[in-house]
């Protein structure tokens, strides 16, 4: 077990960075003022508060469901981070009320789940392959932990450990044990955030049975079906299961034990919340074959298995993963859930191994994937995200199953922690955005200051502020769509090619008060290439702007976007709108288009038809469907 002491690098405080910026402040400011109180209102509204009195009657509606606890742990956890950054006493006081209804809830033995207790209390622990009952807990842990962590407060970090205290007498090897473990991943990663927290290193033993548990024979979730001797709790939604054990096992990733897997499978969002904790373990139990195992699982999800918007799982049937390079567009599930958990994944990697590739598909994935789940009023969220719609793809304000939303706000409610990481001799910046923060490097304490207009220019400025002089790294991400970046320090042209590690510009100096970094990533529009075994992209091409991925919309746009080709000589202008979608920046140029009037009276005809030229717009893609109902396209038919 590594001493969390003697880490080379660890992610910065949430609370540590001040965002000054014109992009993540306001929706972080957006998310405490709109989101986190309408996702409060709708789990009001919705029952699953109430729920938590225990009063609930048969017959009843509505009817308390498996995983609504989930649901309201993750708007605590969301609160929690924003109750940090900016006190609030309503907040915080409409937090204590719902921590004392989990009180309340939580029965003698220390469990705590509103299914299992009033409807359906005498199949407690019987269907962990589709119950969520340690899914739900391990949010109610990382919901104790975030609130602890925000206030200080003690309340629902007790009430979760005893939870976390029962599982550990209830799951294990020894005898009178239960050797199962989640349908659901989720709690592995939040017991080793209990453990952090704590120091009770029985949580972290807890977490590695889980994991090491998963995928050894017999497979437990069917031994546990034959002795249950009913379908579970979603047996009728997949009544082929039993025909298809194989598929289903990959589902929850538990046809293998975790340190074998090489293909990322199944379920989109168990697998990243299982790759999630499994860096964790690494990082904690200097276990080489959990980072061998998270590396073969990266390279393969990120080079056969990952839209370009940093969307995973591409069908509706499985929520989930099918096959290499299958990736279509307007039938792309990509769970705004999936690609949350690919961000969390992200970060972890990076503190197993500071190489630029893995921030690469974190900021990707933050700037489209997953702010494209979130309307610009903060109050409609997609569950699934495509990458073409005939115009009937809508953002709503809620679903049965809620977990996108509050996903979303405790993402961008703790988004500073993304920032940065520190250790005793180095600070790296991963993330370019104007702020503030504070940092620790070994006994110098350091400000940080950044400058930029990021994400629509790439000039950054950072001011170092130091109580006294200090020798330390300071690594600077250079992005992989950046080909000509500058880098200058106190005014000083630095060898940007002899400086690079693992993608990041290092420099090694004595740094003091006063000093600056200038670095300048030049945006240009550059036109992606999907992989040629990727069918439903072929003969297209995608823009992308700095981080930035784009999308024609028909509402820019006077031809059906199916029709429009880009030559592939035409030039695209950026341009900044300030009053456009809060202020974005789009791009403009000339496609073709066919000139409908030579196919009167034809379907089909010979020869290369007449083409026009008619004006191209494009905006950033997590922009979408903020106007009025139509048509959108990522990827743009090219022509020679």
């Amino acid at each position: 077990m590594i001493d969390q002491n003697q880490r080379r690098l660890q992610p910065i405080a949430f609370h540590a960075v001040q965002f000054k910026d014109t992009f993540w402040q306001p929706r972080i400011e957006l998310v405490r003022e709109q989101t986190i109180p309408f996702e409060y209102l709708q789990c009001k509204e919705t029952g699953r508060i109430d729920a938590l009195r225990l009063d609930w009657k048969p017959g009843q509606e509505p009817r308390p469901h498996i995983f609504w606890e989930s649901d309201v742990a993750k708007w605590i956890e969301a609160a929690s981070y924003s109750l940090a950054l900016h006190p609030d006493s309503a907040l915080d006081a409409l937090l204590d009320q719902v921590i004392a209804l989990l009180a309340g809830a939580q029965q003698p033995d220390g469990y705590l789940n509103v299914y299992f207790t009033v409807v359906d209390p005498v199949q407690r622990w019987t269907d962990l392959r589709d119950a969520h009952e340690l899914y739900c807990a391990g949010h109610l842990i990382e919901a104790g932990v975030a609130h602890f962590a925000s206030t200080g407060k003690r309340t629902l970090l007790e009430i979760v450990q005893r939870y976390a205290d029962y599982i550990s007498t209830i799951f294990g090897r020894e005898p009178g044990q239960k050797r199962g473990y989640c349908g659901h991943e989720e709690i592995e990663l939040a017991l080793v955030k209990l453990y952090r927290t704590t120091g009770d290193e029985k949580y972290l033993r807890l977490s590695q049975y889980f994991i090491d548990e998963r995928g050894q024979q017999p497979f437990y979730f069917e031994q546990e079906a034959r002795e249950r001797g009913t379908p579970g709790f979603f047996g009728g939604a997949f009544p082929e299961r039993d025909a298809q054990l194989v598929a289903f096992r990959q589902y929850n990733q538990s046809h293998q034990p975790v340190r074998e897997q090489s293909q990322v499978v199944g379920h989109a969002v168990r697998a990243m919340y299982l790759y999630c904790a499994m860096a964790d373990l690494a990082l904690e139990l200097d276990d080489p074959l959990l980072v061998q195992a998270c590396e073969r699982l990266w390279q393969h999800l990120t080079t056969k298995r990952m839209y370009l918007t940093g969307g995973i799982g591409p069908s509706s049937a499985n929520e989930g993963f099918t096959t290499d390079y299958d990736l279509p567009n307007e039938t792309a599930y990509a769970e705004t859930c999936a690609s949350v958990g690919l961000v969390f994944w992200a970060q972890r990697m990076l503190h197993l191994d500071c190489d630029s590739r893995y921030a690469d598909v974190l900021e990707r994935t933050l700037y489209n994937g997953v702010l494209s789940g979130i309307s610009l009023d903060g109050k409609k969220f997609f569950y699934v995200n495509p990458l073409a719609s005939s115009g009937h793809a809508h953002r709503q304000e809620w679903f049965g199953c809620a977990c996108c939303p509050p996903n979303i706000a405790r993402l961008l409610s703790s988004l500073g922690q993304y920032m940065y990481s520190q250790g005793d001799a180095e600070v790296v910046v991963h993330l370019y955005a104007s702020s503030e923060a504070q940092l620790q490097v070994g006994e110098h304490a350091l400000t940080m200051r950044q400058q930029t207009q990021y994400p629509w220019d790439g000039a950054v400025r950072l001011d170092l502020e130091l109580a006294r002089p200090a020798s330390f790294t300071l690594k600077l991400r250079i992005p992989d769509w950046c080909t000509d970046p500058v880098l200058r320090v106190n005014g000083t042209t630095v060898d940007i090619t002899d400086s690079l590690e693992r993608g990041y510009a290092r420099i090694e100096r004595t740094w003091q008060a006063g000093d600056s970094v200038e670095l300048d990533l030049p945006m240009a529009v550059t036109r992606i290439h999907a992989h040629p075994s990727v069918e439903a992209d072929a003969g297209c091409v995608a823009l992308q702007r700095g981080p930035i991925i784009y999308c024609l919309e028909a509402v820019d746009n006077s031809v059906p976007l199916q029709q429009l080709q880009l030559p592939a000589n035409q030039q695209l202008q950026p341009e900044f709108q300030q009053e456009l979608l809060d202020g974005v920046v789009t791009l403009h140029g000339s496609a073709l288009a066919p000139d409908l009037a030579a196919w009167e009276n034809h379907l089909y005809r010979a020869g290369k038809p007449p083409m026009l030229e008619t004006a191209l717009t494009a905006i950033p893609y997590f922009a979408w469907d903020n106007r009025q109902p139509g048509a959108m396209h990522v990827w743009i038919h090219e022509t020679q």
